[in-house]
Protein backbone atom coordinates (compact mmCIF):
# COMPACT_ATOMS: atom_id res chain seq x y z
CA UNK A 1 0.00 0.00 0.00
CA UNK A 2 1.60 3.14 -1.28
CA UNK A 3 1.40 6.35 1.44
CA UNK A 4 -1.38 8.05 -0.83
CA UNK A 5 -3.61 4.96 -0.27
CA UNK A 6 -2.48 4.96 2.90
CA UNK A 7 -3.58 8.22 4.03
CA UNK A 8 -7.13 7.92 2.65
CA UNK A 9 -7.21 5.29 6.04
CA UNK A 10 -5.06 6.96 8.56
CA UNK A 11 -7.09 10.53 9.52
CA UNK A 12 -4.32 10.54 12.77
CA UNK A 13 -2.94 13.78 13.18
CA UNK A 14 0.47 14.69 12.19
CA UNK A 15 2.88 16.21 14.53
CA UNK A 16 2.36 19.31 13.66
CA UNK A 17 -1.46 19.41 13.93
CA UNK A 18 -1.66 18.36 17.31
CA UNK A 19 1.20 21.55 18.23
CA UNK A 20 -1.12 23.49 16.38
CA UNK A 21 -4.05 22.08 18.57
CA UNK A 22 -2.29 22.67 21.38
CA UNK A 23 -1.48 26.23 20.51
CA UNK A 24 -5.22 27.03 19.76
CA UNK A 25 -6.26 25.49 23.13
CA UNK A 26 -4.33 27.27 25.23
CA UNK A 27 -5.11 30.57 23.20
CA UNK A 28 -8.96 29.75 23.43
CA UNK A 29 -8.67 28.87 27.32
CA UNK A 30 -6.85 32.15 28.27
CA UNK A 31 -8.78 34.68 25.72
CA UNK A 32 -12.04 33.10 25.61
CA UNK A 33 -12.94 32.07 29.24
CA UNK A 34 -17.04 32.22 29.33
CA UNK A 35 -18.14 35.59 30.91
CA UNK A 36 -16.32 37.10 27.54
CA UNK A 37 -18.69 34.38 25.80
CA UNK A 38 -21.86 35.56 27.82
CA UNK A 39 -20.41 39.40 27.30
CA UNK A 40 -20.62 38.92 23.55
CA UNK A 41 -24.52 37.53 23.57
CA UNK A 42 -25.87 40.83 22.59
CA UNK A 43 -24.74 40.64 19.25
CA UNK A 44 -22.61 37.61 19.52
CA UNK A 45 -19.48 39.05 18.30
CA UNK A 46 -16.22 39.51 20.86
CA UNK A 47 -14.34 42.55 18.37
CA UNK A 48 -11.20 42.26 20.72
CA UNK A 49 -10.87 38.51 20.54
CA UNK A 50 -11.46 38.70 16.38
CA UNK A 51 -8.10 41.18 16.44
CA UNK A 52 -6.14 38.87 18.81
CA UNK A 53 -7.50 35.68 17.10
CA UNK A 54 -6.46 37.30 13.38
CA UNK A 55 -3.35 38.98 14.98
CA UNK A 56 -1.71 35.53 15.51
CA UNK A 57 -2.39 34.68 11.64
CA UNK A 58 -5.38 32.70 11.74
CA UNK A 59 -7.61 34.20 9.02
CA UNK A 60 -4.20 34.14 6.95
CA UNK A 61 -3.34 30.48 7.35
CA UNK A 62 -6.68 29.55 5.55
CA UNK A 63 -5.93 31.52 2.61
CA UNK A 64 -4.23 29.65 -0.47
CA UNK A 65 -0.50 30.98 -1.03
CA UNK A 66 -1.31 32.30 -4.26
CA UNK A 67 -3.76 34.57 -2.47
CA UNK A 68 -1.12 36.21 0.10
CA UNK A 69 -2.02 33.70 2.70
CA UNK A 70 -0.41 30.46 4.07
CA UNK A 71 -1.90 27.80 2.35
CA UNK A 72 -2.99 25.06 5.12
CA UNK A 73 -5.40 22.28 4.20
CA UNK A 74 -8.39 21.76 5.85
CA UNK A 75 -7.32 18.73 8.33
CA UNK A 76 -5.66 22.11 10.11
CA UNK A 77 -8.47 24.16 9.87
CA UNK A 78 -10.86 21.40 11.80
CA UNK A 79 -8.55 21.50 14.22
CA UNK A 80 -8.54 25.30 15.15
CA UNK A 81 -12.56 25.06 14.10
CA UNK A 82 -12.93 22.50 17.09
CA UNK A 83 -11.22 24.44 19.97
CA UNK A 84 -13.49 27.33 18.35
CA UNK A 85 -16.12 25.49 19.13
CA UNK A 86 -14.97 23.87 22.28
CA UNK A 87 -14.60 27.44 23.92
CA UNK A 88 -17.75 28.78 22.00
CA UNK A 89 -15.88 31.65 21.13
CA UNK A 90 -17.87 34.36 19.76
CA UNK A 91 -16.04 34.77 16.04
CA UNK A 92 -17.28 34.32 12.62
CA UNK A 93 -14.19 32.35 11.74
CA UNK A 94 -15.51 29.84 10.02
CA UNK A 95 -18.14 31.99 8.01
CA UNK A 96 -14.86 34.39 7.22
CA UNK A 97 -12.48 32.05 6.06
CA UNK A 98 -14.71 29.82 3.64
CA UNK A 99 -15.92 33.05 2.01
CA UNK A 100 -12.37 34.05 1.84
CA UNK A 101 -11.11 30.82 0.35
CA UNK A 102 -13.93 31.10 -2.27
CA UNK A 103 -13.03 34.96 -3.08
CA UNK A 104 -9.68 33.62 -3.56
CA UNK A 105 -10.96 30.96 -6.15
CA UNK A 106 -12.87 33.57 -7.41
CA UNK A 107 -9.28 35.96 -8.10
CA UNK A 108 -11.71 38.50 -5.70
CA UNK A 109 -10.24 38.53 -2.48
CA UNK A 110 -10.16 42.13 -1.15
CA UNK A 111 -7.52 43.44 0.52
CA UNK A 112 -7.62 43.64 4.33
CA UNK A 113 -9.65 39.84 4.07
CA UNK A 114 -6.26 37.95 4.09
CA UNK A 115 -5.22 39.74 8.19
CA UNK A 116 -8.88 39.40 8.90
CA UNK A 117 -9.28 43.20 9.28
CA UNK A 118 -12.05 43.34 6.45
CA UNK A 119 -14.78 40.56 7.51
CA UNK A 120 -16.07 38.42 4.73
CA UNK A 121 -18.92 36.05 5.47
CA UNK A 122 -21.14 34.03 3.06
CA UNK A 123 -24.49 32.50 3.29
CA UNK A 124 -24.51 28.64 4.23
CA UNK A 125 -27.89 27.96 2.91
CA UNK A 126 -27.39 27.63 -0.68
CA UNK A 127 -29.93 28.11 -3.20
CA UNK A 128 -31.99 31.04 -1.02
CA UNK A 129 -33.95 33.23 -3.20
CA UNK A 130 -34.33 37.13 -1.86
CA UNK A 131 -34.00 38.27 1.73
CA UNK A 132 -32.63 35.27 3.76
CA UNK A 133 -30.51 35.21 7.45
CA UNK A 134 -27.08 35.12 7.16
CA UNK A 135 -25.27 34.19 10.56
CA UNK A 136 -22.51 36.97 10.13
CA UNK A 137 -24.53 39.47 8.37
CA UNK A 138 -24.34 41.96 10.96
CA UNK A 139 -21.01 42.27 11.06
CA UNK A 140 -19.33 41.59 7.77
CA UNK A 141 -18.13 43.97 5.71
CA UNK A 142 -19.26 41.90 2.31
CA UNK A 143 -21.37 39.42 2.26
CA UNK A 144 -20.90 36.75 -0.47
CA UNK A 145 -24.37 34.81 -1.58
CA UNK A 146 -25.90 32.73 -4.28
CA UNK A 147 -28.44 34.80 -6.02
CA UNK A 148 -30.49 32.81 -8.70
CA UNK A 149 -27.00 31.38 -11.11
CA UNK A 150 -25.18 33.93 -9.99
CA UNK A 151 -22.66 34.35 -6.85
CA UNK A 152 -22.82 37.93 -5.82
CA UNK A 153 -20.94 40.05 -3.53
CA UNK A 154 -22.74 42.49 -1.20
CA UNK A 155 -21.81 45.59 0.87
CA UNK A 156 -24.06 47.64 2.94
CA UNK A 157 -23.54 51.50 4.01
CA UNK A 158 -25.46 50.89 7.55
CA UNK A 159 -24.90 47.42 8.64
CA UNK A 160 -28.00 45.25 8.65
CA UNK A 161 -30.04 45.17 12.63
CA UNK A 162 -28.59 42.09 14.20
CA UNK A 163 -31.65 39.46 14.80
CA UNK A 164 -31.61 37.42 17.67
CA UNK A 165 -31.02 33.69 17.56
CA UNK A 166 -30.48 30.60 19.17
CA UNK A 167 -27.32 30.47 18.64
CA UNK A 168 -26.11 33.74 19.57
CA UNK A 169 -24.83 34.23 15.94
CA UNK A 170 -24.60 37.99 14.68
CA UNK A 171 -27.26 37.20 12.53
CA UNK A 172 -29.33 39.77 9.81
CA UNK A 173 -31.44 39.71 7.10
CA UNK A 174 -29.88 40.13 3.89
CA UNK A 175 -31.43 41.01 0.39
CA UNK A 176 -29.60 41.38 -2.43
CA UNK A 177 -32.23 43.58 -3.62
CA UNK A 178 -31.58 46.09 -0.79
CA UNK A 179 -27.78 45.90 -0.88
CA UNK A 180 -25.52 49.46 -1.38
CA UNK A 181 -23.76 47.30 -3.83
CA UNK A 182 -24.46 44.25 -5.48
CA UNK A 183 -21.32 42.84 -7.72
CA UNK A 184 -21.28 39.48 -9.89
CA UNK A 185 -18.53 37.73 -8.87
CA UNK A 186 -19.56 34.66 -11.43
CA UNK A 187 -22.49 32.51 -12.58
CA UNK A 188 -23.06 29.68 -14.35
CA UNK A 189 -22.70 26.18 -13.52
CA UNK A 190 -18.78 26.15 -13.03
CA UNK A 191 -19.26 28.96 -10.13
CA UNK A 192 -22.61 27.56 -8.58
CA UNK A 193 -19.91 24.31 -8.20
CA UNK A 194 -17.34 26.92 -6.31
CA UNK A 195 -19.61 27.62 -4.35
CA UNK A 196 -20.97 24.31 -3.27
CA UNK A 197 -17.21 23.28 -2.61
CA UNK A 198 -17.70 26.49 -0.02
CA UNK A 199 -21.29 25.15 1.42
CA UNK A 200 -19.36 22.09 2.36
CA UNK A 201 -16.07 23.53 3.80
CA UNK A 202 -18.36 25.73 5.98
CA UNK A 203 -20.25 22.83 7.05
CA UNK A 204 -16.69 20.79 7.39
CA UNK A 205 -15.47 23.30 9.77
CA UNK A 206 -19.12 23.67 11.77
CA UNK A 207 -19.27 19.98 12.14
CA UNK A 208 -15.69 20.07 13.41
CA UNK A 209 -16.75 23.07 16.03
CA UNK A 210 -19.41 20.89 17.38
CA UNK A 211 -17.05 17.88 17.73
CA UNK A 212 -15.08 20.42 20.65
CA UNK A 213 -18.80 21.61 22.04
CA UNK A 214 -19.37 18.11 22.33
CA UNK A 215 -16.08 16.93 23.88
CA UNK A 216 -16.47 19.63 26.52
CA UNK A 217 -19.68 19.54 27.28
CA UNK A 218 -18.95 15.81 28.82
CA UNK A 219 -16.48 16.77 30.25
CA UNK A 220 -18.76 19.78 32.46
CA UNK A 221 -20.92 16.51 32.91
CA UNK A 222 -18.26 14.52 34.05
CA UNK A 223 -17.01 16.78 36.48
CA UNK A 224 -20.32 17.26 37.93
CA UNK A 225 -21.09 13.63 38.19
CA UNK A 226 -18.06 13.18 39.87
CA UNK A 227 -18.26 15.30 42.48
CA UNK A 228 -21.88 14.83 43.33
CA UNK A 229 -22.85 12.68 45.98
CA UNK A 230 -25.75 10.32 46.46
CA UNK A 231 -26.08 7.72 49.18
CA UNK A 232 -22.27 8.19 49.72
CA UNK A 233 -21.19 7.25 46.34
CA UNK A 234 -20.49 9.53 42.98
CA UNK A 235 -23.59 9.78 40.72
CA UNK A 236 -21.47 8.80 37.83
CA UNK A 237 -21.59 5.34 39.37
CA UNK A 238 -25.10 5.09 38.17
CA UNK A 239 -25.91 4.28 34.86
CA UNK A 240 -28.21 6.21 34.43
CA UNK A 241 -25.47 9.01 34.54
CA UNK A 242 -22.81 6.76 33.26
CA UNK A 243 -23.93 5.25 30.20
CA UNK A 244 -25.52 8.04 28.50
CA UNK A 245 -21.77 10.24 29.21
CA UNK A 246 -20.11 6.78 27.70
CA UNK A 247 -22.61 7.05 24.67
CA UNK A 248 -21.39 10.77 23.98
CA UNK A 249 -17.64 9.69 24.79
CA UNK A 250 -18.20 7.50 21.42
CA UNK A 251 -19.76 10.09 19.83
CA UNK A 252 -16.68 12.25 20.15
CA UNK A 253 -14.35 9.85 18.61
CA UNK A 254 -16.90 8.84 16.19
CA UNK A 255 -17.65 12.45 14.99
CA UNK A 256 -14.05 13.05 15.23
CA UNK A 257 -12.77 10.35 12.67
CA UNK A 258 -15.71 11.56 10.53
CA UNK A 259 -14.65 15.09 10.00
CA UNK A 260 -11.17 14.14 9.88
CA UNK A 261 -12.24 11.57 6.99
CA UNK A 262 -14.25 14.34 5.60
CA UNK A 263 -11.61 16.91 5.71
CA UNK A 264 -9.02 15.00 4.06
CA UNK A 265 -11.10 13.70 1.02
CA UNK A 266 -12.93 17.63 0.33
CA UNK A 267 -8.76 18.84 0.24
CA UNK A 268 -7.40 15.59 -2.19
CA UNK A 269 -10.41 13.66 -4.10
CA UNK A 270 -13.76 16.09 -3.54
CA UNK A 271 -15.61 14.13 -6.18
CA UNK A 272 -14.67 10.63 -4.66
CA UNK A 273 -16.39 11.19 -1.27
CA UNK A 274 -18.92 13.93 -1.97
CA UNK A 275 -21.03 12.93 0.82
CA UNK A 276 -18.59 12.80 3.52
CA UNK A 277 -19.01 17.00 4.78
CA UNK A 278 -22.55 16.67 4.44
CA UNK A 279 -22.51 13.78 6.16
CA UNK A 280 -20.21 15.53 9.39
CA UNK A 281 -22.66 17.56 9.83
CA UNK A 282 -25.95 15.76 9.83
CA UNK A 283 -24.45 13.61 12.37
CA UNK A 284 -22.61 15.90 14.67
CA UNK A 285 -25.77 18.30 14.45
CA UNK A 286 -28.17 15.80 15.78
CA UNK A 287 -25.51 14.40 18.37
CA UNK A 288 -24.17 17.71 19.93
CA UNK A 289 -28.10 18.86 20.69
CA UNK A 290 -28.66 15.49 22.50
CA UNK A 291 -25.40 15.40 24.16
CA UNK A 292 -25.81 19.25 25.17
CA UNK A 293 -29.33 18.16 27.23
CA UNK A 294 -27.48 15.03 28.29
CA UNK A 295 -25.60 18.04 30.63
CA UNK A 296 -28.38 19.88 31.33
CA UNK A 297 -30.47 16.82 32.75
CA UNK A 298 -27.05 15.30 34.76
CA UNK A 299 -27.01 18.88 36.60
CA UNK A 300 -30.30 18.61 37.72
CA UNK A 301 -31.65 22.55 38.35
CA UNK A 302 -28.18 23.48 38.36
CA UNK A 303 -28.17 22.88 34.52
CA UNK A 304 -30.50 25.49 33.84
CA UNK A 305 -29.38 28.17 35.84
CA UNK A 306 -26.98 31.10 34.97
CA UNK A 307 -24.41 29.82 36.83
CA UNK A 308 -23.65 26.62 34.71
CA UNK A 309 -21.67 26.80 31.74
CA UNK A 310 -23.93 23.62 30.15
CA UNK A 311 -27.11 26.04 28.79
CA UNK A 312 -24.38 28.26 26.79
CA UNK A 313 -23.28 25.19 24.77
CA UNK A 314 -27.08 23.81 24.67
CA UNK A 315 -28.56 27.05 22.94
CA UNK A 316 -25.35 26.99 20.13
CA UNK A 317 -25.69 23.22 20.11
CA UNK A 318 -29.04 23.79 18.55
CA UNK A 319 -28.42 27.39 17.15
CA UNK A 320 -25.19 26.94 14.93
CA UNK A 321 -26.23 24.32 12.55
CA UNK A 322 -29.82 26.37 11.63
CA UNK A 323 -27.28 28.67 10.65
CA UNK A 324 -27.61 26.72 7.30
CA UNK A 325 -31.40 25.93 7.41
CA UNK A 326 -32.95 22.72 7.85
CA UNK A 327 -30.10 19.87 8.30
CA UNK A 328 -32.76 17.63 6.78
CA UNK A 329 -32.12 19.35 3.36
CA UNK A 330 -28.53 18.13 3.77
CA UNK A 331 -29.47 14.50 5.15
CA UNK A 332 -31.56 14.71 1.61
CA UNK A 333 -28.33 15.41 -0.15
CA UNK A 334 -26.42 12.62 1.48
CA UNK A 335 -29.12 10.44 0.32
CA UNK A 336 -29.28 11.26 -3.45
CA UNK A 337 -25.32 11.43 -3.68
CA UNK A 338 -24.88 7.60 -2.20
CA UNK A 339 -28.05 6.34 -4.33
CA UNK A 340 -26.50 7.96 -7.46
CA UNK A 341 -22.95 6.15 -6.60
CA UNK A 342 -24.57 2.88 -6.17
CA UNK A 343 -26.77 3.39 -9.14
CA UNK A 344 -24.08 3.49 -11.21
CA UNK A 345 -23.07 -0.18 -11.76
CA UNK A 346 -26.44 -0.96 -12.87
CA UNK A 347 -26.37 1.78 -15.31
CA UNK A 348 -23.23 0.67 -16.69
CA UNK A 349 -24.70 -3.10 -16.75
CA UNK A 350 -27.70 -2.48 -18.80
CA UNK A 351 -25.95 -0.39 -21.08
CA UNK A 352 -24.40 -3.71 -21.80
Amino acid sequence: MDRYELRRQDYSLSDQQRELRGTYAKFFAAQCPLPVVRAAEPLGFAPDLWKRLCANGSAAMAIPESAGGDGADLVDLIVVAEEIGRSLAPVPWIDHVCAARLLARFGALPAGAVTGQRLVALDPQGAVRGSRLVAAGAIADEVVLRDGDEIVRLTHDTPPPPVGNVGRLPMAPIDPAAASTRTVLAAGPAALAEYQRALDEWRLLTAAALVGLIEETMRIAATFATTRYTLGVPISTLQAISHPLADIAVVVHAGRNLVRRAAWFLDNEPDERAELAPAAFVYLSAEAARAATVAVHIQGGLGVSTESAAPAYLVRARGWPLAAGDPGADAVRVAGIVAARAAEPAAILSAR
